[in-house]
C-alpha cells in the first residue's frame, strides 16, 4: 500500500505543474495525439494497481495530450467556457484534498456551510443583488441544474398561490396539485430559449411542449408584450416567464431597460406568474458601467425584480467546472420543493445563524465544496478585477465583430439596419457570423478549427449554418489575440478545399 498523505502531495504537485505549464500553441490536439491517447487507455482494471507514480506519468504523458487544450488557451471558444483564475485553481485543489461534503449545516463541526453562504452572499454583491432579499441561494453543477431548481420553484409557486390549502407539488405530485388548484397545465413563456430550459421542463414534469416562444418576429430574442399578456391571461393555465440574459447564439438580451422589466413584473403579478432569469453568462454584465457598455447594462437592468436567477460560475466567473449558482427571493418555496423527509441522520445542528442545510434547498444530497474556488476568486479580484476581465473580453469580441463588418468574405449576424457603431455597441462576448461564400460557409467551423489556432462552434441562424465565437477567458489580451483571429479568418476565406 502507499501513504495517503504522500499520494495527495504528489497528485497536488502534478496538478499544479499541469496548470502552470506553458500555454499550448494550438487550441486543439492533433489527431496523432488523440489516437495515441485513445490507444493508451487502460482497457481492464489492474489487479494490483499501477501505483501513484506510474499513473501520474501515464496521465501526463499519455492522457493529457489528447485533451482539448483550449481550457488553458487565452484565445477564443465556440462554447462560453471560462478558464480558471489562479486563485480559483488553488482553491479547487484544496477542495479536492479536503473532500468536504457541504450539504449539512453543522456549525459546531465545520465552517463549510458558512463559507458557502458567505461566497454566495459575495456573489450577490458582485451582481448588485441585495443578499438579504435573495436568501434562497445555492450552488449547482451548472446552469442546467440551476434552471431545474428555478422551474421547480416556479412550478410550486404558481400552483400554491391558486390553492387555499397550500398544497405542495413536492408532497402530493403535480397531477394532484394541479387538480386541487383548478389548473389544467403550466406553460413556460420565453424568447429563443436555451435548450436547457426544455430539458428542465421535461425533468420537472411540465414537458418540453410547455415551452412557448413569445418573441417579436423581427427581433425573436425580444418579448412581444401583447402576445405575452394574451398567453398569461388564459383561464386554467399557470405561467412561468423565463428571461434570457443573454441569448446563447447572439449574446443579445431579452429586455432592454428597467421599464420593460417593470412591465413584465406587473403582468406577472396580475396573473400570478413566476419570473425566472436564465443569466448563465449575461448576468455578469451587471458589473459593467459607462456609456461604452450601455446596451449591455440596460439589458441587465431590473433583474432584481425577478423571482429567481440562474448563473454559471464556470463561464465568466472563471472558476473550474462544474459550478453553477442559483438565487431566489422565496426561501420558503425552496423548503417545500427540496426538503428531505424522514432522514434523521441528515438533521443539522441547531444554530442562530439561519443558514439552511444546502440539501434542503437544492437538488443534491451530496456534493463537493464548490464554494471555495468562488470565495477565493471573488476575494482575490473583487468587483474591479472582474469588471476589468469582462471589459477585456468585450474589447476582443468587438474587434472581431468590427473586422467581420468590414470584411468582403463574412457577414455579422443577426443583420442590422443600424449603423456600424450601433452594431458594435450591442456586442457582448458572443460574435455570430457566416461566410458569404456558400461553399466556405458549409465547412466554416471545420476550416477554422483545423487551423489549430482558434476554436469556434457551429450553429444555425435563419435556417442557414452560422459560426460563433465566445470570448470568455480571464487571460484575454486583445492586442495579442486579435491578430491571431484576423489571420485565421483571412486564411480560411482564401484557402481552397483540398
Amino acid at each position: 500500500m502507499f501513504d495517503d498523505q504522500d499520494a495527495i502531495a504528489k497528485l497536488s504537485t502534478a496538478i499544479a505543474q499541469l496548470h502552470t505549464g506553458p500555454i499550448p500553441d494550438t487550441v486543439l490536439p492533433s489527431q496523432k495525439y488523440l489516437t495515441q491517447a485513445r490507444e493508451s487507455l487502460i482497457q481492464h482494471l489492474p489487479d494490483a494497481g499501477l501505483g501513484v507514480q506510474k499513473v501520474i506519468q501515464h496521465l501526463r504523458e499519455d492522457i493529457a495530450p489528447g485533451f482539448n487544450a483550449s481550457s488553458r488557451s487565452p484565445n477564443y471558444y465556440g462554447f462560453v467556457t471560462g478558464g480558471s483564475t489562479p486563485a480559483a485553481s488553488l482553491a479547487d485543489n484544496l477542495t479536492t484534498a479536503y473532500d468536504q461534503n457541504v450539504q449539512i449545516h453543522l456549525p459546531k463541526e465545520t465552517i463549510a456551510t458558512e463559507l458557502e453562504d458567505r461566497a454566495l452572499s459575495l456573489l450577490c454583491e458582485l451582481l448588485m443583488l441585495d443578499p438579504a432579499q435573495w436568501q434562497h441561494r445555492t450552488f449547482t453543477t451548472g446552469a442546467t441544474a440551476s434552471n431545474v431548481v428555478g422551474l421547480a420553484c416556479g412550478r410550486e409557486y404558481v400552483i400554491s398561490i391558486r390553492n387555499t390549502s397550500s398544497v405542495s407539488v413536492g408532497e402530493v405530485g403535480i397531477y394532484e396539485a394541479l387538480h386541487r388548484a383548478g389548473l389544467d397545465k403550466i406553460q413556460l413563456l420565453t424568447t429563443v430559449p436555451h435548450s436547457s430550459l426544455g430539458k428542465a421542463a421535461a425533468l420537472i414534469g411540465l414537458g418540453r411542449a410547455s415551452v412557448k416562444t413569445v418573441g417579436l418576429r423581427e427581433q425573436p430574442y425580444k418579448f412581444d408584450m401583447e402576445l405575452l399578456e394574451k398567453l398569461l391571461q388564459q383561464p386554467g393555465v399557470a405561467s412561468i416567464v423565463a428571461i434570457s440574459a443573454a441569448e446563447v447564439n447572439t449574446g443579445l438580451f431579452a429586455t432592454s431597460g428597467l421599464a420593460e422589466m417593470q412591465k413584465i413584473r406587473k403582468l406577472c403579478d396580475i396573473y400570478g406568474a413566476w419570473i425566472h432569469v436564465d443569466g448563465a453568462f449575461g448576468i455578469l454584465g451587471r458589473v459593467l458601467a459607462g456609456k461604452t457598455y450601455e446596451i449591455i447594462t440596460q439589458g441587465c437592468e431590473g433583474m432584481e425584480l425577478a423571482d429567481s436567477i440562474t448563473g454559471d460560475g464556470h463561464k465568466l466567473l472563471n472558476v473550474p467546472y462544474d459550478c453553477g449558482f442559483f438565487v431566489s427571493r422565496h426561501r420558503d418555496i425552496a423548503q417545500s420543493v427540496f426538503w428531505n423527509p424522514n432522514a434523521a441522520y441528515l438533521n443539522a445542528t441547531a444554530g442562530s445563524d439561519a443558514i439552511p442545510s444546502p440539501l434542503n434547498i437544492g437538488i443534491e444530497n451530496s456534493r463537493r465544496l464548490r464554494a471555495l474556488p468562488v470565495y477565493a476568486t471573488l476575494t482575490a479580484y473583487g468587483r474591479t478585477g472582474y469588471r476589468e476581465m469582462l471589459e477585456r473580453q468585450i474589447v476582443l469580441a468587438r474587434m472581431i465583430a468590427d473586422f467581420i463588418l468590414d470584411s468582403p468574405s463574412y457577414e455579422l449576424l443577426p443583420q442590422s439596419s443600424g449603423s456600424k457603431e450601433e452594431s458594435l455597441a450591442s456586442i457582448y462576448i458572443i460574435v455570430l457570423f457566416r461566410a458569404k461564400d456558400e461553399e466556405v460557409n458549409a465547412e466554416l467551423v471545420q476550416r477554422i478549427n483545423a487551423t489549430g489556432k482558434v476554436y469556434v462552434s457551429g450553429t444555425s441562424w435563419d435556417g442557414r449554418p452560422a459560426c460563433r465565437f465566445a470570448v470568455s477567458n480571464w487571460q484575454v489580451d486583445a492586442t495579442r489575440d486579435f491578430p491571431v483571429v484576423r489571420h485565421c479568418l483571412e486564411y480560411v476565406a482564401i484557402s481552397k478545399k483540398e
